[in-house]
């Protein structure tokens, strides 16, 4: 058990049978009220996102997460399929719990698989990830006193907004948090 004021962003912890990562921590202290420590919580079977405020004292139970170095072999429609380098085991992911990575995956890419007692959570991509551009309009001279963009399609078939001056063929890095362009590879 740990308490909740040693709870920083990225810790996992256990809560009410859930399992949880911190995204966001605060510390309230008033006068002559207790402390209070509001965080902001992901599940991490869910994905979804919630704030709750512990009191000083509260204790969670510490949540250890394995990461383990996997590369993706292929998508077999419903499943997407990895491999264990070391142990050449493989295990399938259904395709529904990795509908964002999903456009961030090439075949034969080494990514981590995290788990908490055997029970397989998602995968961690890497940030930022070079991407070839396999489709983009051609630019259009005009207004460019602001940074214009187009659209792109990268080669794992998701849009992006690029510079006008990238063109087909040419590899951008791309954020895999929020899919944004980052800048040439």
């Amino acid at each position: 058990m740990i308490n909740v004021s040693d709870l920083r962003p990225g810790t996992t912890f256990q809560y009410e049978g859930n399992l949880y990562t911190v995204l966001d921590y605060s510390h309230n202290k008033t006068a002559r009220a207790a402390a209070n420590i509001k965080i902001k919580m992901k599940n991490m079977r869910t994905g979804s996102t919630t704030e709750m405020t512990f009191g000083g004292n509260d204790k969670v139970q510490r949540a250890q997460i394995d990461k383990n170095k996997m590369q993706y072999l292929y998508n077999t429609g419903d499943a997407l399929v990895f491999m264990d380098n070391e142990t050449y085991d493989q295990i399938e992911i259904p395709a529904d719990n990795l509908k964002w990575e999903l456009n961030f995956l090439k075949e034969s890419d080494e990514v981590e698989v995290t788990s908490f007692e055997g029970e397989v959570l998602g995968v961690a991509l890497p940030i930022n990830k070079p991407f070839k551009v396999i489709e983009t309009e051609p630019a259009v001279r005009g207004d460019t006193a602001t940074s214009a963009t187009k659209s792109a399609t990268i080669e794992t078939g998701f849009q992006i907004k690029v510079p006008l001056f990238i063109s087909e063929g040419e590899e951008v890095v791309v954020n895999t948090v929020d899919g944004k362009y980052q800048g040439r590879a």
